[in-house]
């Protein structure tokens, strides 16, 4: 199960686990998205790299308009997903 919310501060929340099955769900929710916001990934248990790739792909498009994502609340697997990846020089982590 996966779900993706915005809140009503405008962080993003995710819970569940993101894999290639809810890129569509993930990508109607980012694609809204057109300036700075904080990702919260407090409940998300997994993220998979078609996962990474909505992120990326986000973080691309914000930092084009001079914008970015800061991904807060990770545990420490996916963590060190995104340090594996080296998306930890690419996002803004805390």
């Amino acid at each position: 199960m996966f779900d993706v919310q915005i809140a009503e501060s405008g962080d993003i929340l995710l819970s569940g686990r993101f894999d290639a099955s809810q890129v569509e769900k993930a990508n109607a929710v980012f694609d809204q998205i057109s300036q700075s916001c904080v990702v919260n990934f407090t409940d998300l248990e997994y993220v998979s790299s078609a996962g990474l790739g909505v992120l990326l792909k986000t973080q691309k498009r914000l930092a084009d308009a001079g914008g970015s994502l800061k991904l807060v609340n990770m545990n420490k697997h996916i963590k060190d997903v995104f340090g594996y990846a080296g998306f930890d020089t690419i996002f803004e982590i805390e």
